[in-house]
């Protein structure tokens, strides 16, 4: 007779780890706990019926992503606009992307340009905002604007700069949906049609010219007095 293979006490832990962390990092990409905000563990192992353990270990995976601060004595909150790292980011993004972008219009072949053109109406044909999922971008064009420009920028053949990308997107994505909740007048669509209008044309000048405005009209999105203006 066989036997049911129960799953164990740790194993247990990590798939309740898992929700929570979901749970929390959804909320937080949402605004349901704003920018600033604590995320006390007493309270939030109270609301989602769970041990201090299991809060505690899922709010340091969500320190290690960028999605919240560990605070000296003060337990864990939500990053502030104001904080410093997103202009570093987009400082970082500025300097690494444009020479890969360029880098993929060099050397980028005939397979590329047709990623490229596939990833490109994806994006346009992908609603950024749905009703169900509040005023936040939609889950289905988060990724599709990630696919964008990571095919954009694959035509370099660097898998040590792609790999870096990915750390940079990733590490910026909580702004990304801030900025573009802060300035919902920006017209990201055209934005992403120059960019595949001018690396298809293979004009790297312009390319790398219309990735950074881009870039830099995300970091902006999240200063005080930013003029209206979705992200990069």
């Amino acid at each position: 007779m066989t036997q049911t293979a129960h799953p164990s006490p740790a194993s247990g832990k990590r798939m309740l780890s898992e929700q929570v962390h979901a749970r929390l990092r959804d909320a937080i990409m949402r605004g349901r706990h704003a920018p600033g905000a604590a995320l006390k563990p007493q309270d939030l192992a109270r609301e989602q019926g769970v041990s201090l353990a299991v809060v505690r270990e899922a709010l340091v995976r969500l320190v290690g992503e960028g999605y919240a601060d560990r605070l000296p004595n003060r337990g864990f909150a939500v990053p502030a606009f104001s904080d410093r790292r997103w202009q570093e980011i987009a400082e970082a993004r500025r300097t690494v992307e444009p020479v890969m972008l360029r880098m993929s219009v060099e050397r980028g072949d005939v397979d590329w340009e047709a990623r490229v053109r596939a990833a490109h109406h994806r994006l346009a044909r992908t609603p950024a905002f749905v009703p169900e999922e509040g005023e936040y971008y939609s889950a289905a064009w988060a990724e599709a604007h990630r696919v964008f420009h990571r095919t954009l920028l694959e035509g370099c053949g660097n898998a040590v700069l792609l790999e870096t990308f990915d750390r940079m997107w990733t590490a910026s994505e909580l702004a990304r949906r801030w900025s573009a909740y802060r300035n919902p007048g920006r017209d990201g669509v055209e934005e992403h049609r120059r960019l595949e209008e001018a690396a298809l044309a293979r004009d790297a000048d312009t390319a790398a010219e219309v990735l950074v405005r881009h870039l830099t009209r995300t970091a902006a999105g999240l200063e005080q007095d930013a003029a209206p203006g979705g992200g990069g």
